[in-house]
């Protein structure tokens, strides 16, 4: 087993190297300068798409803005918010956070180009049902002779979809908050119980397909941010005075190598602590990556560039927001300095010290619903990567693989599920940026129309 483990965490090094950082981060940038900053120039017609404004109940596709979004989000709003952001101050310190904000505001434009494209060249599946994402924009937009890449995200996706990380924090979230302080004994059995609980909920909705996947999360994912806000508000709030001290010292301590406590990458220590950063972000967010195109490219809705639009809201809300907020909530507590907790168990002791008897409870009630709803989101995530690959009259089997996959996240470490997840989705980033970046041109073409258009109205 530990030679399984070295060898995922040799994988996941070997993917998040210097080459992908710049295929990511540069190319994210060179998307913001191409489209001349337009996802920060059209925040309040994105807010507006997403409140209905304009939907249309007979254009093509499943799903409505409000819908795809809630799905993408239910998706990266979760373990990577909570669990992620305290792996990245336990390696890198405060200083890991301003990495991570840099990955979401270039997120914002990689955002706003993929999703505007999985609308753009929609295709069709083996049943002749329109279908988007990476895979379908890839061989549409760039023709069969790229569809190598189509088929290297597909083969990507179908391990990256796994719950494996969501079902190991929430299963070490309840062994922390909910059976050790009760004096029950965990282990192995305790953990494979937790993990046939959780079979069973997510059985009951993911076999519903997309209408009971959308229409459960765009409930979900409204009132568990809410909760979780109010939460780690609350710790800020009563943690006030030395706000100001580690928020400077995000920035600060940005360049701080000292503070990185993982294996060196490029550039030395430093190096490691902005990759850590933006490997992170990327977890939350998923900017790049490609797994939200296929849940907005469902949308209803015949105007490509809305979507990208929505789309774009994501990282904003993802990390910008959420994963600052629990940042905070995890180092003005001062618990990052005094325990060896990591993951998810370092976010709930923050929430004991600030709001006892109560604070981890809450933390467990919130993190259950996060893990849920992303259980939901990524299993049609991976059937849609299996019916591009082998026919859409196979998809439903990948549930069935799914389901055994959080059998599996339950009982094993959790170094093992995030490197196995992040070397995967640096799979999936290859062909999702070689491809956007080469379209992208198409992208402006089609937002130039768009803009014009609106503002003739």
């Amino acid at each position: 087993m530990d030679s399984i483990q070295e060898l995922i965490s040799d994988f996941a090094s070997a993917m998040w190297g210097l080459p992908l950082i710049i295929l990511l981060i540069g190319g994210g940038i060179y998307l913001l300068i191409l489209s001349k900053f337009l996802p920060f120039r059209y925040l309040g017609h994105s807010i507006d798409l997403l409140r209905g404004k304009f939907n249309n109940p007979d254009d093509p596709g499943e799903i409505n803005h409000f819908q795809a979004l809630s799905t993408a989000l239910s998706s990266t709003v979760g373990m990577g918010n909570i669990a992620g952001v305290a792996v990245a101050i336990t390696l890198g310190g405060p200083g890991a956070i301003f990495w991570l904000w840099l990955s979401a505001i270039v997120g914002m434009g990689t955002k706003f180009f993929t999703n505007t494209l999985a609308v753009m060249y929609r295709g069709k599946d083996s049943e002749g049902k329109i279908q988007g994402g990476v895979m379908y924009f890839i061989e549409v937009g760039l023709g069969k002779k790229w569809k190598f890449l189509a088929v290297i995200f597909s083969l990507a996706g179908l391990i990256g979809a796994l719950p494996v990380f969501n079902v190991n924090q929430l299963t070490q979230a309840i062994n922390y908050i909910l059976l050790e302080p009760n004096n029950i004994e965990t282990g192995f059995s305790t953990n494979l119980t937790i993990g046939i609980v959780f079979v069973i909920l997510t059985s009951v909705v993911i076999l519903g397909g997309l209408q009971r996947i959308s229409k459960t999360v765009s409930k979900l994912v409204p009132a568990m941010v809410a909760l979780y806000f109010i939460s780690v508000l609350a710790i800020i709030a009563i943690n006030f005075e030395v706000v100001p001290t580690y928020f400077k010292m995000i920035f600060t301590d940005a360049f701080a190598a000292e503070n990185y406590k993982g294996d060196p990458m490029f550039g030395g220590l430093l190096g490691g602590l902005i990759i850590l950063g933006i490997r992170r972000g990327a977890f939350s967010n998923e900017a790049g990556i490609g797994t939200a195109t296929m849940a907005h490219g469902a949308s209803k809705t015949s105007e490509p560039v809305r979507e990208g639009l929505v789309a774009m809201l994501g990282p904003a809300i993802d990390t910008l927001v959420v994963c600052t907020l629990t940042a905070l909530s995890i180092l003005v507590t001062g618990i990052w300095k005094t325990t060896d907790a990591n993951g998810v168990s370092l976010t709930a002791a923050a929430f004991e010290s600030t709001i006892p008897y109560v604070g981890d409870y809450l933390l467990l009630l919130c993190i259950s619903a996060f893990s849920i709803s992303s259980l939901f989101s990524f299993s049609y995530y991976g059937t849609k990567c299996l019916s591009y690959l082998a026919g859409a009259k196979y998809k439903h089997y990948y549930n069935y693989v799914y389901i055994i996959s959080i059998l599996i996240g339950a009982t094993t470490s959790l170094s093992a599920m995030i490197n196995l997840i992040d070397g995967f989705f640096a799979l999936m980033a290859i062909p999702t940026m070689i491809a956007t970046l080469i379209l992208a041109p198409k992208v402006m073409v089609e937002a130039r129309r768009y803009f014009k258009k609106y503002s003739d109205k």
